[in-house]
Protein backbone atom coordinates (compact mmCIF):
# COMPACT_ATOMS: atom_id res chain seq x y z
CA UNK A 1 0.00 0.00 0.00
CA UNK A 2 1.24 3.39 -1.25
CA UNK A 3 -0.05 6.71 0.41
CA UNK A 4 0.89 10.10 0.08
CA UNK A 5 -0.65 13.83 1.34
CA UNK A 6 -0.70 17.43 1.12
CA UNK A 7 -0.02 19.98 3.70
CA UNK A 8 -3.05 20.61 5.63
CA UNK A 9 -5.63 23.21 4.76
CA UNK A 10 -6.64 25.99 7.10
CA UNK A 11 -10.93 25.79 7.38
CA UNK A 12 -13.39 28.21 8.46
CA UNK A 13 -13.57 26.52 11.72
CA UNK A 14 -10.21 26.66 13.60
CA UNK A 15 -10.93 23.22 15.30
CA UNK A 16 -8.68 21.82 12.53
CA UNK A 17 -7.56 21.62 9.10
CA UNK A 18 -8.16 19.50 5.99
CA UNK A 19 -5.29 17.38 4.47
CA UNK A 20 -5.92 16.25 0.68
CA UNK A 21 -4.33 12.52 0.45
CA UNK A 22 -4.23 9.56 -1.66
CA UNK A 23 -4.14 5.53 -0.73
CA UNK A 24 -4.12 2.51 -3.10
CA UNK A 25 -7.03 -0.01 -3.14
CA UNK A 26 -7.41 -3.08 -5.44
CA UNK A 27 -5.22 -1.49 -8.04
CA UNK A 28 -7.12 1.92 -7.76
CA UNK A 29 -5.93 5.11 -6.18
CA UNK A 30 -8.73 6.77 -3.53
CA UNK A 31 -8.42 10.09 -2.93
CA UNK A 32 -9.87 11.52 0.86
CA UNK A 33 -9.81 14.24 2.98
CA UNK A 34 -8.01 13.96 6.18
CA UNK A 35 -9.91 16.11 8.96
CA UNK A 36 -6.83 16.81 11.97
CA UNK A 37 -7.77 18.34 14.80
CA UNK A 38 -5.60 21.34 15.86
CA UNK A 39 -2.66 20.80 18.20
CA UNK A 40 -2.90 16.96 16.77
CA UNK A 41 0.74 15.66 15.68
CA UNK A 42 3.38 13.19 15.03
CA UNK A 43 4.34 14.17 19.11
CA UNK A 44 0.90 14.89 19.76
CA UNK A 45 -1.02 11.58 19.08
CA UNK A 46 -4.70 10.84 19.02
CA UNK A 47 -7.16 8.40 17.47
CA UNK A 48 -8.47 8.45 14.01
CA UNK A 49 -12.04 7.58 12.87
CA UNK A 50 -12.71 6.09 9.06
CA UNK A 51 -15.88 7.67 7.99
CA UNK A 52 -18.59 6.48 5.06
CA UNK A 53 -21.63 7.09 4.02
CA UNK A 54 -24.89 6.39 2.17
CA UNK A 55 -24.84 4.76 -1.17
CA UNK A 56 -24.07 6.69 -4.21
CA UNK A 57 -22.48 9.94 -2.27
CA UNK A 58 -19.12 10.92 -2.21
CA UNK A 59 -16.89 12.73 0.40
CA UNK A 60 -18.33 16.27 0.32
CA UNK A 61 -21.99 14.56 1.09
CA UNK A 62 -22.75 13.56 4.98
CA UNK A 63 -19.36 11.48 5.32
CA UNK A 64 -17.56 14.81 4.95
CA UNK A 65 -20.15 16.31 7.32
CA UNK A 66 -19.62 13.68 10.28
CA UNK A 67 -15.68 13.57 9.68
CA UNK A 68 -15.59 17.52 10.38
CA UNK A 69 -17.81 17.02 13.64
CA UNK A 70 -15.66 14.22 14.60
CA UNK A 71 -12.39 16.57 14.22
CA UNK A 72 -13.78 19.19 16.25
CA UNK A 73 -14.37 16.27 18.97
CA UNK A 74 -10.73 15.90 18.68
CA UNK A 75 -10.45 12.53 16.44
CA UNK A 76 -8.71 12.89 13.12
CA UNK A 77 -11.51 12.10 10.71
CA UNK A 78 -10.94 10.27 6.98
CA UNK A 79 -13.74 10.64 4.38
CA UNK A 80 -12.99 9.24 1.33
CA UNK A 81 -14.25 8.56 -2.11
CA UNK A 82 -14.58 4.61 -2.76
CA UNK A 83 -13.50 3.73 -6.11
CA UNK A 84 -15.64 4.33 -9.13
CA UNK A 85 -16.47 7.03 -6.99
CA UNK A 86 -15.96 10.83 -7.23
CA UNK A 87 -12.43 11.72 -7.62
CA UNK A 88 -11.31 8.02 -6.76
CA UNK A 89 -10.19 5.99 -9.87
CA UNK A 90 -12.06 2.90 -11.19
CA UNK A 91 -12.04 0.68 -14.23
CA UNK A 92 -16.11 1.96 -14.57
CA UNK A 93 -18.44 5.02 -12.66
CA UNK A 94 -20.94 4.88 -10.04
CA UNK A 95 -20.66 0.70 -9.24
CA UNK A 96 -22.14 0.50 -5.82
CA UNK A 97 -20.10 -2.95 -5.22
CA UNK A 98 -20.09 -4.15 -1.38
CA UNK A 99 -17.24 -6.40 -1.67
CA UNK A 100 -15.30 -3.31 -3.18
CA UNK A 101 -16.66 -0.96 -0.40
CA UNK A 102 -15.54 -3.01 2.15
CA UNK A 103 -11.98 -3.27 0.85
CA UNK A 104 -11.66 0.42 0.36
CA UNK A 105 -12.62 0.53 4.27
CA UNK A 106 -10.08 -2.00 4.82
CA UNK A 107 -7.82 -0.33 3.24
CA UNK A 108 -8.72 2.94 4.68
CA UNK A 109 -8.15 1.93 8.71
CA UNK A 110 -4.86 0.82 7.13
CA UNK A 111 -3.66 3.91 5.43
CA UNK A 112 -4.99 5.53 8.61
CA UNK A 113 -2.72 3.38 10.86
CA UNK A 114 0.78 4.54 9.15
CA UNK A 115 0.18 8.26 9.90
CA UNK A 116 2.02 9.70 12.55
CA UNK A 117 -0.66 11.04 14.17
CA UNK A 118 -2.91 8.09 14.61
CA UNK A 119 -3.05 5.74 17.75
CA UNK A 120 -5.93 4.06 17.00
CA UNK A 121 -8.50 3.34 14.07
CA UNK A 122 -12.15 3.58 14.71
CA UNK A 123 -14.81 3.08 11.99
CA UNK A 124 -18.05 5.29 12.11
CA UNK A 125 -20.35 3.85 8.87
CA UNK A 126 -23.78 6.07 8.15
CA UNK A 127 -26.84 4.06 5.84
CA UNK A 128 -25.69 2.11 3.35
CA UNK A 129 -22.64 1.97 4.82
CA UNK A 130 -23.18 0.78 8.11
CA UNK A 131 -23.48 -2.94 6.35
CA UNK A 132 -20.06 -2.53 4.39
CA UNK A 133 -18.30 -1.00 7.73
CA UNK A 134 -19.26 -3.83 10.38
CA UNK A 135 -18.42 -6.33 7.30
CA UNK A 136 -15.15 -4.41 7.19
CA UNK A 137 -14.86 -4.72 11.14
CA UNK A 138 -15.34 -8.37 10.85
CA UNK A 139 -12.41 -9.18 8.61
CA UNK A 140 -9.90 -6.97 9.72
CA UNK A 141 -8.55 -6.16 13.24
CA UNK A 142 -7.33 -2.57 12.36
CA UNK A 143 -10.30 -1.08 14.12
CA UNK A 144 -10.85 -0.64 17.45
CA UNK A 145 -14.29 0.46 18.17
CA UNK A 146 -17.51 1.11 15.57
CA UNK A 147 -20.35 3.21 15.51
CA UNK A 148 -23.00 2.74 13.00
CA UNK A 149 -25.22 6.29 12.30
CA UNK A 150 -28.70 5.74 10.68
CA UNK A 151 -27.80 2.18 9.35
CA UNK A 152 -29.23 0.78 6.56
CA UNK A 153 -28.78 -2.58 7.41
CA UNK A 154 -30.77 -5.14 5.44
CA UNK A 155 -31.18 -9.04 4.68
CA UNK A 156 -32.99 -11.23 2.28
CA UNK A 157 -36.47 -10.74 3.89
CA UNK A 158 -35.88 -6.87 4.58
CA UNK A 159 -34.50 -6.54 0.35
CA UNK A 160 -38.02 -8.27 -1.06
CA UNK A 161 -40.37 -6.37 1.63
CA UNK A 162 -38.39 -3.15 0.32
CA UNK A 163 -37.73 -4.05 -3.88
CA UNK A 164 -41.20 -5.29 -4.84
CA UNK A 165 -41.15 -8.98 -3.40
CA UNK A 166 -39.40 -11.89 -5.39
CA UNK A 167 -40.42 -11.17 -8.52
CA UNK A 168 -39.17 -7.34 -8.18
CA UNK A 169 -35.84 -8.30 -6.81
CA UNK A 170 -35.39 -11.11 -9.66
CA UNK A 171 -35.96 -8.58 -12.15
CA UNK A 172 -33.55 -5.58 -11.00
CA UNK A 173 -30.90 -8.55 -10.45
CA UNK A 174 -31.90 -9.14 -14.36
CA UNK A 175 -31.37 -5.62 -15.28
CA UNK A 176 -28.62 -5.21 -13.32
CA UNK A 177 -26.92 -8.52 -15.04
CA UNK A 178 -27.66 -7.00 -18.84
CA UNK A 179 -26.03 -3.92 -17.97
CA UNK A 180 -22.96 -5.53 -16.57
CA UNK A 181 -23.37 -7.78 -19.72
CA UNK A 182 -23.71 -4.98 -22.05
CA UNK A 183 -20.58 -3.27 -20.37
CA UNK A 184 -18.84 -6.15 -20.86
CA UNK A 185 -19.06 -6.08 -24.32
CA UNK A 186 -19.23 -2.02 -25.51
CA UNK A 187 -17.22 -0.61 -22.67
CA UNK A 188 -19.90 2.07 -21.81
CA UNK A 189 -21.50 2.16 -18.08
CA UNK A 190 -25.10 1.83 -18.07
CA UNK A 191 -25.66 5.03 -15.92
CA UNK A 192 -28.97 6.32 -14.77
CA UNK A 193 -29.09 9.72 -12.30
CA UNK A 194 -29.37 8.99 -8.77
CA UNK A 195 -32.21 11.20 -8.31
CA UNK A 196 -34.26 13.73 -10.40
CA UNK A 197 -37.26 15.17 -9.74
CA UNK A 198 -40.40 13.65 -8.44
CA UNK A 199 -41.84 10.57 -11.70
CA UNK A 200 -37.79 10.62 -13.22
CA UNK A 201 -36.44 7.91 -14.65
CA UNK A 202 -33.70 7.98 -11.86
CA UNK A 203 -32.71 5.60 -8.54
CA UNK A 204 -34.12 7.89 -6.10
CA UNK A 205 -37.01 10.11 -7.71
CA UNK A 206 -38.10 13.28 -5.34
CA UNK A 207 -36.44 12.34 -2.15
CA UNK A 208 -35.10 14.62 0.48
CA UNK A 209 -31.17 15.67 0.72
CA UNK A 210 -30.07 13.96 -2.45
CA UNK A 211 -32.55 16.61 -4.73
CA UNK A 212 -31.56 20.08 -2.53
CA UNK A 213 -28.83 22.51 -4.03
CA UNK A 214 -25.93 22.59 -1.26
CA UNK A 215 -27.10 19.50 0.68
CA UNK A 216 -26.92 16.38 -1.41
CA UNK A 217 -26.98 18.40 -5.33
CA UNK A 218 -23.36 19.29 -5.18
CA UNK A 219 -21.30 19.79 -7.83
CA UNK A 220 -18.67 17.22 -6.53
CA UNK A 221 -21.49 14.71 -7.47
CA UNK A 222 -21.74 12.94 -10.50
CA UNK A 223 -25.47 11.94 -9.62
CA UNK A 224 -25.18 8.85 -11.43
CA UNK A 225 -25.85 5.09 -10.67
CA UNK A 226 -24.22 2.05 -12.43
CA UNK A 227 -27.24 -0.30 -13.52
CA UNK A 228 -24.97 -3.16 -12.92
CA UNK A 229 -24.90 -2.58 -9.04
CA UNK A 230 -27.89 -4.01 -8.53
CA UNK A 231 -27.00 -7.86 -8.37
CA UNK A 232 -24.15 -7.22 -5.38
CA UNK A 233 -26.48 -4.78 -3.65
CA UNK A 234 -29.68 -6.97 -3.68
CA UNK A 235 -27.79 -9.98 -2.38
CA UNK A 236 -25.40 -8.41 0.19
CA UNK A 237 -26.48 -9.20 3.55
CA UNK A 238 -25.63 -6.54 5.66
CA UNK A 239 -26.73 -8.15 9.07
CA UNK A 240 -24.65 -11.19 8.67
CA UNK A 241 -21.60 -9.62 10.03
CA UNK A 242 -23.21 -9.08 13.83
CA UNK A 243 -22.17 -12.07 15.18
CA UNK A 244 -18.79 -11.81 14.50
CA UNK A 245 -17.65 -8.44 15.36
CA UNK A 246 -15.38 -8.64 18.17
CA UNK A 247 -15.08 -4.34 18.68
CA UNK A 248 -17.63 -2.83 20.87
CA UNK A 249 -19.91 -0.82 18.61
CA UNK A 250 -22.68 1.60 18.80
CA UNK A 251 -26.00 2.21 16.83
CA UNK A 252 -27.92 5.53 16.47
CA UNK A 253 -30.90 5.58 14.88
CA UNK A 254 -34.90 6.77 15.19
CA UNK A 255 -38.01 4.47 14.46
CA UNK A 256 -38.30 6.91 11.49
CA UNK A 257 -35.69 6.58 9.75
CA UNK A 258 -34.58 3.57 7.10
CA UNK A 259 -35.45 0.01 7.68
CA UNK A 260 -34.67 0.28 11.91
CA UNK A 261 -36.05 -3.60 11.36
CA UNK A 262 -32.95 -4.42 10.64
CA UNK A 263 -30.84 -2.38 13.18
CA UNK A 264 -32.88 -3.75 15.47
CA UNK A 265 -31.39 -7.75 14.33
CA UNK A 266 -28.52 -6.41 13.75
CA UNK A 267 -28.03 -5.51 17.44
CA UNK A 268 -29.55 -8.67 19.23
CA UNK A 269 -27.22 -10.61 17.52
CA UNK A 270 -24.08 -8.38 17.85
CA UNK A 271 -22.34 -10.34 20.75
CA UNK A 272 -19.54 -8.01 21.45
CA UNK A 273 -19.70 -4.74 23.84
CA UNK A 274 -22.74 -2.46 22.29
CA UNK A 275 -24.40 0.78 22.93
CA UNK A 276 -27.51 2.13 21.11
CA UNK A 277 -29.16 5.62 20.92
CA UNK A 278 -32.74 5.63 19.63
CA UNK A 279 -33.67 9.47 18.40
CA UNK A 280 -37.47 10.93 18.26
CA UNK A 281 -38.81 11.96 15.45
CA UNK A 282 -35.35 11.90 13.08
CA UNK A 283 -35.82 10.67 9.50
CA UNK A 284 -33.04 8.97 7.75
CA UNK A 285 -32.35 12.76 5.49
CA UNK A 286 -32.14 14.09 8.40
CA UNK A 287 -29.06 12.40 10.23
CA UNK A 288 -27.56 13.55 7.16
CA UNK A 289 -27.49 17.43 7.75
CA UNK A 290 -30.10 18.28 10.22
CA UNK A 291 -27.93 20.50 12.83
CA UNK A 292 -29.97 18.83 15.86
CA UNK A 293 -29.50 15.21 14.76
CA UNK A 294 -26.10 15.49 13.46
CA UNK A 295 -25.04 17.01 16.88
CA UNK A 296 -26.56 14.45 19.31
CA UNK A 297 -25.56 11.51 16.97
CA UNK A 298 -22.01 13.05 17.12
CA UNK A 299 -21.51 13.59 20.31
CA UNK A 300 -22.95 10.43 21.04
CA UNK A 301 -20.57 8.45 19.05
CA UNK A 302 -17.21 10.15 20.15
CA UNK A 303 -18.38 9.51 23.96
CA UNK A 304 -18.63 5.78 22.85
CA UNK A 305 -15.06 6.06 20.88
CA UNK A 306 -13.45 7.80 24.52
CA UNK A 307 -14.86 5.02 26.40
CA UNK A 308 -13.63 2.27 24.71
Amino acid sequence: MTACGTAGTPTADAAYTVERVTFESGGETLVGNLYIPAGVDGENRTDAVVVTGAWTTIKEHMPGTYAAEMAKRGEIALAFDFRTWGESGGATRSFENPDNKIEDIIAAGEFLATRPEVDGVNGLGICASAGYMATAAEQSPTFQTIALVAPWLHNAAIVEEVYGGADGVAGLIETGRNAAATEAETGAPQLIPATGPEGSASLMPGVPYYTEEGLGMIPEWENTFNLASWEGWLTFDGVRAAPGISQPLMIVHSEDAAIPAGAHQFFADLQSDKEELWLDGITQFDFYHREDAVTTASDAVAAFFANH
